[in-house]
Order: C-alpha cells, then structure tokens, then sequence
C-alpha cells in the first residue's frame, strides 16, 4: 500500500501530470481514480472518477503506458489506484494559484509577493484606511494581510471574534456605516492601482465567549451535555476560580499564600493548599469510580436467582465500564464477566457469600487503579498550574501581571460560567441540569508538544482535566463534530463567512491551523474556492515536523506556509533558513521536459517577522532590522513582514491590547505626529529590498547560495540560470547591540565571481539626533533616532562602504573581484549586480545558441555565432546520421578492457571510480544520477570544475578514431571551446546539456537504423535495443574469421599499420565487462542464442549473416566452435553450439525479407577436412546449404575425436578423458546424445576448480546423453529441412550413413518422425507411477514435469527439474501435448522463477545452492569455487524461454488463460524493465544469486539476456 499522504508533490498550473505503471503493478489491471473535475464540471471534493490509459505506442508491454491530468485548476487534489477491486495507495497534489495583479491583470508570480500584516482594529475608521494602507504601497510591498475585520469580541483580541458576519463597527464613522461591499471596493482599488492584493484571516477555530449566536446555539461548543466526559475538568477549575477569589480577597495569607506571588515559597504554599485542601474537597477519582456496595447487592441477587454466565472469550478480565455521564461513583463493571470469574463451589449461602467477598475484593481493587490515575492527573494539574503562575508573574520574559484579583486570575479559567457564583458544592449540581450544563463551554488554546492531528477537547484527552491546555478565556471552542449534520448551525454560519471572506478578499490566513479540525478547513476551503478558484492560501503551522505540515498543505492545498526569520538564533541559521526556503544550487542542471515528479517542500512565506513575534528591536537590536530583511528578501519565495517591523517600534504590537492607529503617509519633509515617510526608521531601505525582491522573483531568478563570510555577514547570491546574471547581497546583521557588544573593525576581504556592473544599493542603519523615544498616546510610532542612509544604482568607485575592488584573474576565464570594505557597520547591507566575465558572458550565449538544437529552453540568452568553428555551422543530427551502428558502439559504449586493445581505457574519476563505458553512455549512466538531485558536490561534478581533462578525453578519443566518430569528436571539441571559457562552477550543468543533446540525438540515429518493431516500439523495447549497439562492435582487431573474398557487402577498411585493406565484420560479445576482448569476446553458443533477440529483432540482418557463415567456415568434426578464437584457436567442446547456429540459421531464414537466399552464399571452409590446416579465404568455398547438410550427416554417422594440444595447455582443470568430445544419434528414437561424465558439453558447463574440495576435473553438470534442448533444437532443424526439401530449396532429402560396408539413407521425414513418436514417451514424467515407459521409478521426485536430459551417466540427473525443457517447448512445441506442457510450466513457474531470472536446479534438489561465489574455496564439493554455477543460480536467459513457451501454449489452452498469461508476463517484464533503467550499465547480467540479489561475480550485461527479453517483447 503506498501511502503518500504525508509527501507534498507541488505543481504550477499548465503542467501536464503523468501516473505511470511501477514494476510491480505493470500487466496489472490498475485503475487510477481522482477527484480533479473532468473539464467542464464544477469540484467536488467527494466525487471520484477514472482516468483512461493512454498507450503511445499501442504495444503490448505497460512501460509507457500512462493516463494524464492537465492541470487548469488551482487546488488541493486527491487520487488513488485500485489493483482489481482493491485500494493498493494513493495521495495528493497541491496546484498553485495564479495571482493577477493591476488593472491588466498581469500575472504577480508566487515568489514576487512582499506582504504585509496590518492590525485592522489599528486602522481606525474606514474613511482614513487609504492614507494608513498607502505607507505599504509607497514602501513597495504588493500584497497586505488584514486580521480578520469583524466585530471583536470583550477582550478586543483581533482574533476573538463575536460575529463572523459583521464588520467591525468600530470602522463606520458617524455619518457612514462600513460595509463589506465598501472594503470591496477598496480591495479592488488597491488590485487595480495600487497593484495590490489583500488577504484576510480566518478564524475557524473558535469564537468569542460573548458571540450573541452562541447563546441561541450553546450546542456549537465543547459543553457539559454534549460533553460529559469534561465534568471533573470542569469541577476542577471552578475550585481553582473560588481559590483565586480567597487568595485575591486576602484569605490565603495565613496559609501563606498573598495576592502578590513574588517567590518559591509562596509556590509551594499554594502546592499545599491544592492538595491538602481542594482535591480531597473536590474528590474527582470518583467520576472514574463504581458504587462498591450497589455493585455487590446486584451481583448477590444475581448469584442468588442462579444466573449462569454467557461469557464466551476467556481472555475477558473484569473492568470498569465508563459511565457515560461522569455522574460520581456512576462507573459499572460487567456482570457477565464477573459471574464467569467469580463461581461459588456450592448454591449454599455461605459459598455465595464468600464468592461476593472476592468480587468486592477485586471491584475494590479497580477503584483503587482509578484513584491512582487521577492521582497522575492531578500531580499534573499542579505541575501545570504552578509553571502557569510562575511564567505568569514571576519570569523576566514574562507578563508579570502582579497581584491576584478576579480580573488577573491565579490561573485563566478553562470554562465559561455565565450564572450567579454559589459554592463549590451547590454549583456542582448545576451540571446535571441540561439547561444550564450547556453553557458551561470549554474555552480555546493549545497544547505544547501535542499531536496537531488529534482533537485536544474529544473524549480519549485529558488536557483540561490535567490542566495542559494553553488557554484563551475569551474565546469558546467550536465543536463541528465529524460532518454537516453532527451541527447544523455551526457548518452552516462558518461557511457563510467563509463565502464573504472569498468574496471580497483574494486569499485567506488559516488562523490556528494547526488546531482546526482538519475536515473542517478541507470543507470550508473548497467553499471558498467555488467563489474564488485561485485562491491563495497562507498558514502557519506549529506541527515541528515536516511530514504534518505536509498533511495539512495536502489536504488543505495551502499555497506557502508562513515561516519565521525570528526562529533564527544567529546570522548562520537565518541564512540557512533562506537556501531552505526556496531555490535551486547556483549552477543547477536543466531538467527535461518529461520528469519524475519529486517531493517538494511546502513553498514559503518568509517573514521577517509576523505579528506573533517578539519585538526584534528587544530581542536584537534596532541596527538589525535592514540587514535581516533584507536576508529574508533574497530568499527564492515569498516574503514579508508585519507593520510596525519598518518604523522600528521597539515593542511588540500586541494583537489584544494595542488600541493606537499606525500612522498615516506623508511625503513632505516636516511631520506631524502619526505621520511617516521615507526619513522613518528603514522605510526607504524597505522599498528598495521589496523592489529588488520582485524583480529577482519575475526574471528567474531561481538560483540560491548562501556564504556565511563571517559570524555576522551573510552574502545571498541570486542566479539567474538563463542570464548568468547574479545579484549579491552582503548583509552585517546586529544580532547584538552595536553600542554593548563588540563588532570588529576588520571585515575580511570578499571575492565575488564575475564582473561588478553596479552597486544595486547600499545602505547603512545610522543613528541621528532627535528627541528620544516616547511612546505616542495616539499613534503607533517608532524610534525616532534611527534612520537610513541609502544609495541606488551607483558604480563601486562611488560606494561609500567599499574601500577598493580588485581584479584578481582565478583561471584563464574567470574574473574575481575582490571587495575590501571600508564602513561595512553593523547595520549594513550592499547589494551587487554581477555579470560573467565579458569573455564568459559571450561563451556561454554562444554555447546557449548552439544547444538551441537540442531544446528551445536554450532560447533565452542566446547570442548569435559569428566566429565559431566550420563544423559548428552544421546540425549535430547531421554529423550522426553519418554513423553506422558499429561507429554507435564507439561513441556510446566500450568498456576498459574493449579499450585497452585499442590502448586506451575508461576515464577514471578520482576519489570515486571509473567510468563503466569510455563513451557517452559511462557519463550519462552517473549524470542520470546527479541530474535529479542537483547533486553539485558529486565528484564528478568537482572532477568537471577542477580542469579539462574528462572534458579533453571525450572529445580526443573520439577523434583519434577517423571516420564519422572523428567527425563528432570534432563536433564536442568545437563545443567544448566554449564550454572551457566559462566559469568553472558552470562547467558541469552545461558540460551535462551538451552531452545530454548529443546523446540523445545518437540514440535517435541508432534507432533510425534498425526495424520497424524497434522504432515503433516502447521505451523498453529501444532501450533493450541498445543492447545491440553494446555489444555488436568491431575491435582494432578482427574477431571473426574472414569470409569468402566472392560473398557480397562485407566490410572493409585499411589496417593502421600494415596499410592494407583487411575485413571489419562486426563481432557479438558474450558479456561485459568479462567477455568482451580477445579470445574471450566471441562464443559459437552465446553468440546464436543472443543472435535472434539482438540482430534478427532489431533488424541488422546483413550483419547477422555475416556471424552466421563466419562461423560456418569454422564447422569441423560437424561441430560449431564454442570458444572462436579467431577460429584458429577454436575450441570444439561443445554439443549445443552446432544446433543453436542452425536454429539461427532457420531464423534468419524467416524473419529476413528473402532470407531463403542465404543457403546460396559462399562459406569459406577454414577446415575443409577435420584435419586440415587452417585455409586462407576463398581457398575452398561451399554453399551455406552444404554445411548445414555436412552438420547433420557427421551427427548421424556418429562424432568422436579428441581435442587438439589436449592437456593443460588448453583446460588446466579438465581431466584426460574429459578431452574426449562424442556426439551421435540414437537410430531408435532420433535423439541427438554426446558428451561423457568429464566433460560439458552444453551451456551448464562449469568445470570443477577446488583441490581442496576434491572437485577440480569434475563437471558440476556434464548432462551426457541426450539434452533435452539439444533434443529440442535437433528436432526443430530437421523438421525445417524436411519441409524446404519438401519445396526444392533444399537439394537433400535426408542423410546417408555406411551400416556393415553398406550405404544407408535415413530420410528426414523418417528422422522427424523417430523424435516425434519418442519424445514425450520418454521425457515426460507421467502423473502415473506405473507407466511402462519409465526407466527409473525410484528416481521419480516430481510428476508432471519433463527430464532435464535422457540417458544421463548418472540417471538421477535426468530427472533434475531445470528450466531447459522450456527451451525445446519454443523451438520444437509439436514435441508436447499443451495439457502436459501446461502444467509442467506451472510447476516450472512455481519452483524455478526468480525476480530477473531462472533458477538453474530445482530448489528442493539435495545440492541446490542458489549463491554463486567463484572466490570461495572451501571443503563443500558443492559450491567450492563456485561449483554451483548452474546448481540454482538464476540465470537470465532461460526466462526467455520460458515466458516465450508460456505464451505459445496459453494460447492454446484458451483465452482467459491466455490472458491472464499476458499479465504475467508483463509483470516479469517489467522488473527487467526497472533493472535495464537503474543499471549503469544499462544492460541485464548474465545470472543473479537467489530471489534476484546482485551477484558480483556474473557480467554486468549480458548479450543473451537481452536478446531473449527482445524476442518475447516481438513474440507478444
């Protein structure tokens, strides 16, 4: 189940969003559902629908099927995906709004906004808003936020709200009331000319304790009817309200307790009086208490009527059972549990009598429990209480409210009480009247440390029982209950306000978020969006982890979540806080168009400070206010501030008790009393940091790094990755006061990359004289004897903070200057504009220019090529389609020991590792990796910025080549020109597009060149492609024998170093990187197992037919080499090459468009008779179809020599008799057999290597006699040859043999016949224990399933279960009966199939060991020295095979079989899918260790297990 609740995926609206198959779901039927409205229809959060697959290349393989989402609207959006009828995961996607500013309606961009909050209840009447509202236009801010403008409630908190409907009426004037319409407009004036938006808070929270409609509707709070689970909280803090009346009327000071609490003594005192005089009053265990005497008498009566106990789990103990009314001792305890526990031995009086006596025991016990637990709460309770007092009039940061009284309670009261005062005692009974219990309403707060999830007021918490709460007296908690109807009134009221709110404002603050029911602000936020789709959403979020919040913005769709500059303890983390909020590393890759969608972080709103925080003037220091904003401002995301933060008010503006206006706006010089302008505080500093925050917002630029210069200089760089233009701002903050603290004179010299073209601003926090600070009666004013100096757009030589700038060159194209700072105070800030190097600039519009090609992203900052090199005036498409696939396999791919031959090898990155290719493919395999991440630090990338040379060795090995890879070295050399003249920290995201353009139009060319099924095909079926170009190649030397110098198209071109001309045929590598040079690069075997997949497929038939009679001209003894060596090193030790060569052979013949023609071309016969010399080309030529007859005669007459130079010159494990190589025909049955128990003559073919376990010399697997897939391939051969002689297109109709000195002719017809008629009879192992055809019932292990072999040396091992009969199934499926084929497939998948791979032995075979470990020597025969190479290892190829016959014969069984069939075979696909993706080899191995784990000993990429994945993707 993959649940993505808690990760945040972002988008911008116009974005296309794409849901794709993971490996595990592919071939699955897979609904993906969303609640995105089709378009056309209106949202509705509840309705569901699916979406259609769409599938590009209409092929049978799900890796590029996806369905879509164009996303036009802004919004939080849910979707999830069923497998079958089943939920299997789901999540979100939150699209951003898009803002619309002035009266063109021009796009304000999300990181352009600059807030800023206003107060409103400072506002005063409305008539005067504009003059108050314009000091935040004319300091550049775009977007203000008011607190909410509704009528407050007594306490005059902005956030106590007594009507959510009603303006405040404190803003219409005598003769004018203000209405919602009247602040429209004014809205909607500052939208359009003051290109301002306005947002407002909404408060869902709660209302005030004084809310007229709360009285009509007492159930819209947490009240003692609705519920009764806060009774004892409720007890408990009316005894703590009459103990603030005894201490504040001066009753408490014998016990020691005064109204003045000035010290720990007095604290303890009233520790004292709580628990020795209010809890034992108060006694609240007993709402959690059974009446003991009550529950005895009914369990008596019980006992006594003879009632027998209907329990049945006995596992159930007797507990309390909660009464549902918190009445005192009202708790019950089930009777049925007790009368099952508690069994009298007789009916007799004095046995129930004791049986009651246990049962009052155990219920006593209970009690007790209870008792214990409110004792926990109420040591609590005071632990709370104190903490609250002590913070409250004892902390220096604290209130300090003073003495005790009724207005300033010991403690804040958790619960209205609107009657008369009475006692304790008697005002207990009114909370089991429901017409008075319903006012007494649980008050608001919150909770430190709690879960933001969980409802703090619902039954389950005890927060105010153990008096935990944080709490707001003057306001109620709402209680909406889990949907509409749980409380009409109260859904219905807040969603009008809501629709009011949306109406006129162009966005909301989510007050409290943290707090508010989820479900609620999820319903309340869709209503708003139904008036107004691009709603933005701010919240602040006290969640302390990630994951929530991104609960919360999912579920919500909350646009930026407010974060806190005022969080930082220090310049270095305020400056982290800015390269957390927002941007990418300077010098960041270019992603493609089509990308994985990667979690987010919530985007912010960064603010200096926000009317929450304490005064920073206070906390700081005043010189602090202009570097700090304008740290904040660099950050890559929306930023903003509090009214009062730029006046310098050198207190908090306390959102309850501030009841002054703020001051209006006036630009002349002389000022009266609340009035301000630019000379006020860091006014004029304000509008220039909001003017450059915008403009770095809108021209993109999204690059952030932070350099902490020293402990309190902090320079944010803004990059544009377009321009390269960079904006940096040094900033000195003030964390402490310049006048107290020590700041030193010496500011270390700064090094800015690049070209200075201005000084953008500089500006310095100066004190002046001026009468010192007195606090307005009126207005809300700030020190007056601060202000700042500014300067915009000036040249260095004019700056008055800098003392010189020197050039200093870093590299041959990079310019540093280096900034010494004269008068860079406390209180500073210099902001830089600065170019590259002018000789950079023009290299890099140059190289955007030439990259155009590639990707119109490269459009903007482009510049026209005047002077570049020829070769660049030619589109690189144009230099590739010059390349043949073969020239593909140098440019692309080689690895180190396919170098080496040429002299060369793999770039090696130090500190890392090397390459896996010297082509293209070894870079882009680990830039695929660091692209997504923007992982700059790799050492790669530092590889790239620390010198030229992988950028040399790219270009240089290529055109050390000549021919069309010369050409595109040329190409990358041109380029790279350009590329060196950058700055290095640029070097790797520009080295990356060139190379990512160059690559990607080389897989293009590839493509191009090969069949029809590959470039219509998927993206899995080209990437597997590409294995083809991998591992077909042509060396510096040639590893084909040549070919007849009379055959057609071969390929020549003049050796380097005898300058002659010399055959240049591509050759097949079996697998990198141990099978790819030398004698080890060509195997008769491996190569035509991965022929078909690789060459036929992928449509390189001239190619194909050069291997296939290459190796024709070696055929000796009627056997095809296994390892080629050039065929004059060839070895002939194997049965299964011969026949896997005529099998392709008969491939070729259908796949290739007149491929019949093939059996007419010249084999040049390196050995014309077993015993020749080697013959030069052309010296005896046959036609194809005389070889392939040659092959089957020397079968039937029988095969049997020794290996040449036999001995350990060739094989230092094989023993003597192990040389001798016997192949032949059984003239009963037909089959082919061979091989003896020394030696291996399939492709299972592991030689025993360990002395020290006693196997060297000893096949694992020497599957003599006849295997079944040899029997399989044969059967396949002659059948195809008996049908062409049966057209004339094959001069033989059989084979003749010398039998006693007479000629004998066995006919193929007769041949075919002999297999078919003896196959199943005797490779099936019968469901019946008594079939007459089985040889050896006793070694029967597995029924149902078809031999590994027949006529073994050792019998056992024909009845191993191994995947090669399904081999025989594929080539020769007329050998079984589908019913029979069907279920040993079944078995086969069961036991044999692994994740990647086959596993070579049955896995409940005694020596099965799935580990393959060629390093190992130990005493185990069985796995020393790797000895179980084919003893359950999962191979890759089989699968081939496997899926292949699986899809042959479900098509036989049936549809639905066939179907599901389909499924399944997609969904083994896809995990190679995944493989061929992540591997940077891009490539499948040769074999996995069990269950699919990585095996460091196979090959990275192997040729046949690509091949066979290639030919089921044709087959389906």
């Amino acid at each position: 189940m993959e649940k993505l609740d808690k990760t945040l995926f972002r988008l911008e609206q116009g974005f296309e969003l794409q849901f794709r198959l993971g490996p595990t779901l592919q071939g699955k039927p897979v609904t993906v559902y969303t609640n995105y409205p089709a378009s056309g229809e209106v949202f509705d959060r509840h309705k569901f629908r699916t979406l259609s697959w769409h599938n590009p290349t209409g092929k049978e393989d799900d890796s590029d099927k996806y369905c879509k989402l164009d996303l036009q609207i802004s919004g939080s959006y849910q979707y999830y995906f069923s497998l079958g009828n089943e939920k299997s995961g789901g999540g979100y996607i939150v699209v951003d709004p898009i803002l619309h500013v002035g009266a063109d309606n021009h796009v304000l961009p999300l990181d352009c906004v600059t807030l800023q909050t206003f107060l409103a209840k400072c506002l005063g009447p409305f008539h005067e808003w504009e003059d108050r509202l314009k000091v935040a236009k004319e300091t550049g801010y775009n977007m203000i936020h008011f607190t909410p403008l509704q009528k407050l409630g007594l306490s005059r908190s902005c956030y106590s709200l007594a009507d959510q409907l009603e303006v405040n009426p404190e803003f219409s004037s005598r003769d004018k009331k203000c209405t919602w319409s009247d602040i429209g407009a004014l809205v909607e004036k500052m939208k359009n000319e003051w290109n301002m938006l306005c947002i407002t808070d909404v408060v869902y929270n709660h209302t005030a304790t004084n809310s007229e409609w709360l009285r009509m509707h007492p159930e819209c709070g947490y009240n003692l009817v609705n519920s009764p689970h806060l009774k004892p909280a409720w007890v408990l803090d009316r005894a703590l309200w009459h103990l603030t009346c005894m201490v504040a009327d001066g009753k408490c000071i014998a016990k020691g307790v005064p109204p003045l609490i000035e010290n720990d003594n007095h604290l303890n005192c009233i520790r004292k009086i709580i628990w020795e005089d209010i809890y034992p009053k108060i006694k609240l265990w007993e709402f959690f208490q059974v009446d003991v005497n009550k529950a005895v008498q009914q369990f008596k009566a019980l006992l006594t009527q003879g009632k027998m106990s209907t329990k049945s789990d006995p596992n159930q103990h007797l507990q309390i059972v909660q009464d549902p009314d918190y009445r005192r001792l009202g708790c019950t305890v089930d009777m049925n549990i007790a009368l099952a526990t508690f069994i009298p031995h007789s009916n007799g009086p004095a046995a129930i009598e004791e049986c009651c006596n246990w049962f009052r025991k155990r219920v006593e016990e209970l009690n007790a429990e209870q008792y214990r637990q409110t004792n926990h709460h109420q040591e609590q309770a005071v632990n709370c209480l104190v903490g609250t007092v002590v913070y409250e009039r004892l902390a220096g940061n604290g209130p300090k409210k003073g003495p005790i009284s009724r207005k300033h309670p010991l403690v804040t009261r958790y619960f209205t009480y609107p009657f008369k005062e009475l006692t304790v005692q008697e005002e207990e009974t009114m909370i089991n009247q429901p017409d008075k219990a319903c006012y007494f309403m649980a008050h608001n707060g919150w909770v430190m440390g709690d879960d933001p999830l969980r409802n703090f007021a619902e039954p389950g918490s005890n927060v105010y029982l153990r008096r935990e709460l944080i709490c707001w007296g003057d306001s109620v908690k709402l209680r909406y209950g889990n949907k509409p109807e749980d409380c009409p009134y109260l859904w219905a009221h807040m969603k009008k306000y809501t629709e009011i709110t949306a109406k006129y404002f162009h966005g909301v603050r989510l007050d409290n978020c943290h707090s508010t029911p989820i479900h609620v602000a999820e319903e309340m936020l869709a209503t708003a969006r139904s008036v107004r789709p691009n709603l933005y959403v701010i919240a602040e979020l006290f969640t302390g982890s990630e994951y929530i919040d991104n609960v919360f913005v999912n579920r919500l769709g909350i646009t930026s979540l407010i974060r806190e500059a005022m969080t930082a303890y220090n310049s270095h983390e305020e400056g982290r806080l800015v390269y957390r909020f927002g941007g990418e590393p300077v010098g960041s890759f270019v992603q493609p168009r089509l990308r994985p969608l990667m979690p987010a972080i919530a985007h912010a709103l960064f603010m200096d400070i926000t009317h929450d925080n304490e005064c920073p003037i206070q906390h700081r220091s005043a010189y602090d206010a202009l570097p700090s904003a304008m740290i904040v401002s660099m950050a890559c995301c929306a930023t903003g501030s509090t009214k009062g933060y730029d006046e310098l008010v050198p207190h908090q503006i306390s959102v309850v008790s501030e009841e002054r206006f703020y001051a209006k706006w006036n630009p002349a010089a002389h000022l009266a009393s609340g009035e301000v302008n630019f000379q006020t505080g860091i006014l004029s500093g304000r509008l220039a940091i909001n003017r450059l925050h915008q403009e770095l917002g809108a021209k993109g630029f999204n690059q952030v790094y932070v350099d902490q210069v020293d402990e309190d200089i902090v320079a944010v760089t803004r990059h544009c990755p377009n321009t390269h233009q960079s904006v940096v701002a040094v900033s000195r903050t003030a964390f402490r006061d310049p006048k107290t603290s020590f700041y030193s004179k010496e500011v270390p010299e700064m090094c800015i990359p690049g070209k200075i073209e201005e000084v953008v601003l500089e500006a310095r926090t100066i004190e002046r004289t001026a009468s010192p600070y007195k606090k307005d009666e009126h207005f809300i004013n700030g020190l007056p004897n601060f202000t700042v100096e500014l300067r915009e757009h000036i040249q260095i030589k004019d700056s008055k903070i800098i003392k010189q700038a020197g050039t200093a060159i870093k590299g041959p194209n990079e310019f540093v200057q280096e900034i010494e700072f004269e008068r860079l105070t406390p209180g500073s800030v210099i902001v830089f504009r600065v170019s590259l190097d002018p000789k950079a600039q023009e290299a890099v519009g140059v190289l955007r220019n030439h990259l155009i090609q590639f990707s119109p992203h490269f459009k903007s900052g482009s510049l026209p090529d005047d002077h570049s090199a020829p070769i660049l005036k030619t589109l690189f498409s144009s230099i590739a389609s010059k390349l043949t696939l073969a020239d593909l396999n140098q440019v692309l791919y080689r690895c180190e020991s396919e170098e080496q031959e040429d002299g060369g090898g793999c770039y090696n990155i130090p500190n890392w590792s090397p390459l896996k290719y010297a082509g293209l493919q070894g870079l882009m395999s680990v830039m695929a990796d660091i692209r997504p991440k923007n992982d700059l630090g790799h050492p790669f990338c530092d590889n790239l910025r620390s010198g030229d040379w992988m950028i040399d060795y790219v270009s240089n090995r290529l055109i050390s080549r000549s021919g069309a890879c010369a050409e595109v070295g040329k190409w990358l050399k041109a380029m790279f020109v350009y590329l060196k003249r950058i700055p290095r920290y640029l070097i790797p995201c520009y080295f990356d597009a060139i190379l990512v353009g160059a690559y990607t139009t080389l897989l293009d060319v590839g493509w191009r060149q090969m069949s029809s099924f590959v470039q219509n095909g998927s993206t899995f079926v080209k990437h597997l492609s590409l294995g083809s170009i991998q591992m077909c190649g042509i060396g510096k030397y040639s590893c084909l024998p040549d070919l007849s110098p009379s055959l057609h198209d071969v390929p020549y071109r003049l050796n380097e170093i005898t300058n002659e001309k010399e055959q240049c045929c591509v050759s097949l590598a079996a697998g990198l990187p141990h099978f790819s040079s030398g004698i080890f690069r060509s195997w008769g075997r491996d190569t035509f197992i991965a022929l078909r997949g690789l060459m036929l497929v992928t449509g390189r038939y001239l190619e194909a037919r050069n291997i296939i009679l290459a190796f024709g001209g070696t055929l000796r003894h009627g056997l095809i080499p296994n390892l080629l060596g050039q065929g004059t090193h060839a070895r002939y030790n194997c049965r299964d090459a011969v026949w896997w060569w005529l099998q392709c052979i008969q491939d070729y013949c259908k796949i290739v468009p007149n491929g019949l023609d093939i059996l007419r071309c010249p084999v040049s016969r390196m050995y014309p008779r077993d015993d020749s010399s080697p013959q030069p080309p052309g010296t005896v030529d046959q036609p194809l179809y005389e070889v392939i007859q040659e092959a089957m005669q020397r079968h039937m007459e029988g095969i049997n020599f020794r290996e040449r130079n036999a001995g350990p010159q060739i094989d230092q494990n094989m023993r003597d008799e192990g040389f001798n190589v016997a192949a032949g025909v059984d003239r009963e049955t037909g089959f082919v057999f061979g091989g003896n128990r020394f030696n291996c003559g399939t492709w299972m073919d592991k030689m025993g290597e360990s002395d020290r376990a006693r196997n060297r010399g000893i096949p694992a697997t020497p599957r003599d006699g006849s295997a079944v897939e040899i029997v399989g391939l044969c059967k396949s051969t002659v059948r195809w040859l008996l049908d062409l002689s049966g057209k004339n297109v094959f001069p033989y109709r059989g084979v003749t043999v010398k039998r006693q000195g007479k000629e004998e002719t066995i006919t193929y017809d007769e041949w075919n016949r002999k297999i078919q008629g003896h196959f199943e009879r005797l490779f099936f192992v019968s469901e019946n224990p008594a079939d007459p055809n089985e040889k050896h019932p006793n070694l029967v292990h597995k029924r149902g399933i078809y031999k590994d072999s027949y006529g073994a040396s050792s019998p056992w091992c024909d009845y191993q279960l191994r995947p090669n009969f399904t081999i025989a199934m594929v080539v020769a499926p007329e050998l079984f009966t589908p019913e029979k084929a069907w279920k040993a497939l079944q078995i086969a998948e069961e036991k044999l199939l692994g994740p990647l791979g086959m596993k070579t032995l049955d896995p409940d075979d005694m020596v099965y060991c799935g580990v393959y470990d060629n390093a190992l020597d130990n005493d185990n025969y069985n796995v020393a020295k790797g000895f179980n190479y084919h003893q359950g290892p999962e191979w890759l190829w089989p699968i081939g095979y496997f899926l292949r016959a699986k899809l042959y014969f479900s098509k036989l069984i049936g549809p639905e079989i066939y179907a599901k069939t389909v499924v399944m075979i997609k969904n083994v696909l896809s995990r190679h899918y995944v493989h061929l993706e992540r591997s940077s080899w891009k490539g499948l191995p040769e074999l996995t260790n069990e269950n699919g784990q990585y095996c460091p000993f196979s090959c990275e990429t192997q040729a046949w297990s690509i091949g066979v994945i290639l030919e089921i993707l044709y087959d389906l």
